[in-house]
C-alpha cells in the first residue's frame, strides 16, 4: 500500500485526533485540485512542512474535495501549495475544527 493518496473517491468516515493542545483543519478545494498536496508549517518555521492531499470525499448526496489535517498544534500556521503560500497566520484552536475555503488564482 503506498503511503500516498490515490485519486479515488474516498467516503470512508474521518476520525479526529483533537483536543489536549491540538485542533483540526479542514481546507475545502476545487475538484480540480484533486490530489494536490496542501502542506502546512509552525508560523514561525517556514522550513519544517508536513502535508495532506486534496481528496474527493463523497458524503450521501453531496462530493466535496478536502484536504484534512488532524492532531495540529494549537497556535497559528501557514499554508502552502505548490511552494507558495495558500495562507497566512491560521488559528488552530485547542479541539475544534477549523475550516478554509480555497480557491485558486483565476486563470
Amino acid at each position: 500500500m503506498s503511503p500516498e493518496p490515490v485519486v479515488r473517491p474516498h467516503p470512508e468516515p474521518v476520525v479526529l485526533d483533537i483536543g489536549g493542545g491540538f485542533g483540526a483543519l479542514v481546507v475545502h478545494g476545487p475538484s480540480d485540485e484533486i490530489d494536490t498536496p496542501i502542506e502546512w508549517s509552525p508560523a514561525d518555521d517556514d522550513d519544517t512542512r508536513k502535508h495532506q492531499h486534496v481528496l474527493e470525499r463523497p458524503t450521501g448526496d453531496e462530493t466535496f474535495y478536502a484536504a484534512v489535517f488532524d492532531r495540529l498544534p494549537v497556535g497559528t500556521i501557514t499554508l502552502w501549495v505548490r511552494g507558495e503560500v495558500l495562507e497566512r497566520d491560521v488559528e488552530i484552536t485547542d479541539g475544534a475544527v477549523t475550516e478554509l475555503h480555497w480557491a485558486p488564482p483565476a486563470g
